[in-house]
């Protein structure tokens, strides 16, 4: 008999024991191994039971044992203690108070579809949700003020598992809020607090918002499963990245729209300022920019000039390099959606479907809109960044890529997190700082440790994931139907002295999942070398809509299975947080074969260096600039070849060629079979104490701090003061600007001060006339672009030169610019003037998308 509701109840404390139930609801102890001791000491045979779930430690734990624990002087003192750390921690002035940076916003609500904090809160997929909760970690850490919004999924993503025969199966336990670390926002009266959206047809989509604490940072989590809803939008949202198109807008309606009514509410009943900048993490949030314009039109602004208001504070993330990976939906169902009886007074639909527009005019794309309702954008790493301007370029007409405004912030990891604690205690042996409390400077340290202490604690953490391979070998083979009679093999998978990769990620078709099995035999021989054998753990989930990557999984599960290498090389069913930590931390090498440009940045390979695990990938992503040849290996790419099949078997083969003649032979060389190799070592050390800085999340969120939320707050206040004046402003300058544009040319450019042959250190003297068609000089800028050009006379990595005004053209026509330009270097070179708006408003040069050339 199914019970037709579920959920959890939890224990009565003690009230000596109140503290347990406060450190529970601070996700902090995700990453304090001090409060984890604490939770484990309650029961430790329950605490594994319970997978290191301490909701559900409290909800299960015998009351003699708590009554136990209440009269246990010496378990007191902990929580004593750990409850005195956690409001220290909340308390202090950290980083971001530290600084006093001029301008820094007082609030940042940070949006994104998922949220990968703990594995106790099943509500991501991927390396974005991973990102996310990584971000707010660390945001926490630096006492930066945000404010993470997200949905509530009932059913989380999906539960992996295999059929007997290697394919992908799904399942979607139900997820009781009670059960998880997480209160409900209510009143002040008790009653919970609830936001509405409003949908075709007269129907309202309502939504619970639920709380989860992650350290200093609330996380607004909205839930439609509420009685106020009928059917179809209670199940808004029942899974992430779930059901059909209709659904999928749905859902980023209500974390769009709804999210920052949740913030309203939020901010009303708790008293928290009001978010100054919004930074929307990829487009599937893209709506919070028209929920913003609608309550700026309802103070009696335009539509425009409400836009150029909510813009000023908004922050657009891409995380994708590929158009196939952008939201997109038919501009018919938006149209129905923001028209209609569900149009909103002061935002015209007409204007909404503009944002979104493409050179489809039947879709709406939602990174189109997230771009042009944000100010400021940025991609995910250096490359990522340059393949976003190219992929975007359409939306700045008239500029070179380079130009486009989409800057760049390479992802980074948090250490507390994903660092295991062998490594913590190998570097705090040294004298400083603890490794985690001490910042970049802390990984310097690792160069001071001995080879035999790297090499032990290298083989520590291999003997644990050995472990927790076989646990899960196990596991997976009963699920798929095996005998445990049949089973006795599996104590023999995977090795602790033998060299270990593993390759663990989602699974579309660009990450190439199926790489390594190219040649399958060479495959097997790198894995059987009688002398230097190789065992690699392979885990990732495939969408449940993606039937090829299913086929891929699948590939190697059955390859995997085969008797003659089963016990050196396994893939591993339901990758998630709790797994990737036993990876990260215990394999030697960190496989990534992606089709390079297509990886935007993918932290796992960070995660893996910060154990002391060397990076084996294609250089894409975050690897393309930070592989400095010592610490990892750069995997040969077969780039311009049209091919995908030859491609893959150029690239494969490289593969195969470094792990056969360096790789492994690196690995094994060493004076006896147990002895530290000195060469590898001296990888591991160089890996930790220089790509260890580099991959930190405090580098990354302090970036985004200083490039982009302490100038996004600074516009959005010259925006908003004295009733909005810079706003309105802006906008009827943008109007007057883009009507007269059509009228801007440049009419003559000459130069002087050269002779028949220009020489380095000679100057040259730029003359420009323009006609301004009509708009002051103080609304443009004229510059000049030099620098040394190619056989087709482009310049290369142009230099800039603003021109000054000088006057009147001769004759009165045009006004006069004139600037000089130095010849710093010898070879063929070139220049040319452009017209370009201006405003002290704009944040880029391109942002209005105009530009004259002669």
């Amino acid at each position: 008999m199914r019970a037709l509701r579920r959920f959890t109840v939890r224990a009565q404390l003690p009230e000596q024991l109140a503290a347990l139930g406060e450190l529970v609801l601070n996700l902090r102890w995700s990453w304090h191994p001090e409060t984890l001791d604490l939770f484990e000491s309650v029961d430790p045979e329950l605490w594994r039971v319970c997978e290191g779930d301490p909701v559900r430690l409290l909800g299960e734990v015998d009351h003699d044992r708590l009554v136990a624990l209440s009269a246990d002087r010496k378990f007191l003192r902990r929580l004593s203690d750990a409850a005195d750390d956690l409001q220290e921690y909340l308390t202090s002035d950290l980083w971001y108070q530290k600084q006093a940076i001029p301008g820094a916003p007082s609030a940042i609500a940070y949006f994104s579809p998922e949220f990968g904090i703990t594995e106790v809160l099943p509500q991501y997929s991927g390396g974005l949700g991973i990102l996310a909760g990584d971000h707010l970690k660390t945001a926490s850490d630096l006492g930066v003020p945000i404010i993470g919004v997200g949905l509530l999924y009932r059913a989380g993503y999906f539960v992996q598992s295999l059929s007997r025969d290697g394919w992908q199966q799904e399942r979607y336990p139900g997820i009781d809020p009670h059960g998880l670390p997480l209160t409900q926002l209510t009143d002040a009266e008790g009653a919970p607090v609830k936001v509405a959206v409003g949908l075709p047809e007269g129907r309202t989509l309502h939504a619970q918002i639920w709380k989860a604490q992650v350290g200093r940072v609330p996380l607004l989590l909205l839930d439609s499963d509420v009685e106020d809803n009928q059917s179809a939008e209670r199940g808004v949202t029942d899974r992430l990245y779930g059901g059909g198109t209709d659904h999928r807008l749905l859902q980023e309606m209500l974390l769009g729209i709804g999210g920052v009514r949740a913030l309203r509410a939020y901010a009303a009943v708790t008293g928290s300022p009001a978010p100054e900048v919004y930074h929307t993490n990829e487009g599937h949030a893209g709506f919070l920019g028209l929920e913003r314009i609608r309550e700026l039109t309802e103070t009696g602004l335009s539509f425009d000039e409400a836009l150029e208001a909510a813009r000023a504070g908004t922050l657009f993330t891409t995380h994708t390099p590929v158009p196939a990976g952008i939201d997109r939906f038919p501009k018919d169902l938006v149209a129905r959606h923001f028209g209609g009886d569900n149009s909103w007074p002061g935002v015209p639909v007409d204007r909404v479907l503009e944002l979104g527009a493409e050179p489809d005019p039947n879709v709406f794309n939602m990174a189109h809109m997230g771009l042009r309702l944000a100010q400021r954008s940025n991609g995910v790493s250096s490359l990522h960044g340059i393949v976003s301007r190219e992929m975007f370029a359409g939306l700045w007409p008239g500029f070179d890529h380079a130009e486009v405004p989409i800057g760049s912030v390479t992802n980074g990891v948090h250490a507390p997190t994903w660092v295991s604690r062998s490594i913590t205690e190998l570097a705090d042996r040294q004298p400083g700082p603890g490794l985690l409390s001490g910042g970049a400077e802390a990984f310097v340290r690792f160069d001071k440790v001995s080879d035999e202490a790297i090499w032990a604690t290298r083989r520590e953490l291999r003997e644990q994931l050995v472990a927790e391979i076989r646990r899960r070998v196990r596991v997976s083979w009963l699920q798929r139907g095996a005998a445990p009679g049949e089973l006795d093999w599996v104590e023999s998978v995977f090795d602790p002295d033998v060299l270990t990769i593993g390759f663990a990620r989602r699974v579309p078709s660009y990450k190439r999942l199926t790489l390594m099995l190219r040649d399958s035999e060479r495959l097997k021989r790198l894995l059987l070398h009688a002398d230097r054998p190789v065992q690699m753990v392979i885990a990732g989930k495939a969408h449940p809509a993606d039937d090829g990557g299913k086929l891929l999984v699948q590939q190697i599960v059955q390859f995997a299975d085969n008797p003659a290498v089963r016990h050196r090389i396994v893939f591993l069913p339901d990758y998630d947080i709790g797994m990737a930590r036993f990876l990260y931390a215990g394999c030697d090498v960190w496989l990534n074969n992606p089709l390079r440009p297509l990886e935007a940045c993918g932290t796992s390979g960070m995660k893996a260096a910060l154990n002391g695990c060397l990076n084996l990938s294609i250089r894409d992503g975050w690897w393309d600039e930070m592989f400095d040849g010592q610490n990892g290996w750069a995997i040969p790419t077969a780039d311009g070849v049209e091919d995908p099949d030859r491609r893959d078997d150029i690239e494969s083969a490289a593969l195969y060629d470094l792990l056969e003649n360096t790789v492994t032979a690196r690995f094994y060389d060493r004076a006896t079979p147990t002895s530290a190799p000195p060469r590898w070592t001296a990888m591991v050390k160089h890996t930790l104490s220089t790509l260890g800085p580099q991959v930190l999340a405090t580098r990354m969120v302090r970036e985004y701090v200083e490039r982009y939320y302490v100038p996004a707050g600074v516009s959005a206040r010259q925006a908003t003061e004295g009733d909005l004046a810079g706003a309105r402003d802006l906008a009827a300058w943008k109007h007057r600007v883009r009507s007269a544009w059509s009228g801007v040319h440049v009419l003559n450019v000459d130069s002087a001060g050269l002779g028949d042959t220009p020489q380095v250190g000679q100057s040259l003297v730029v003359r420009a006339t323009v006609d301004l068609g009509g708009l002051d000089p103080a609304d443009v800028e004229v510059i000049a672009s030099y620098g040394r050009v190619d056989e087709t006379d482009r310049i290369m990595a142009p230099g800039t030169l603003p021109l000054t005004d000088v006057g009147e053209g001769e004759g009165g026509h045009g006004h006069r610019y004139e600037g000089t330009i130095p010849l710093g270097r010898t070879g063929p070179f070139g220049y040319t003037v452009r017209v370009l708006p201006r405003h002290r408003l704009t944040a880029s040069p391109a942002e209005l998308g105009l530009v004259t050339n002669p």
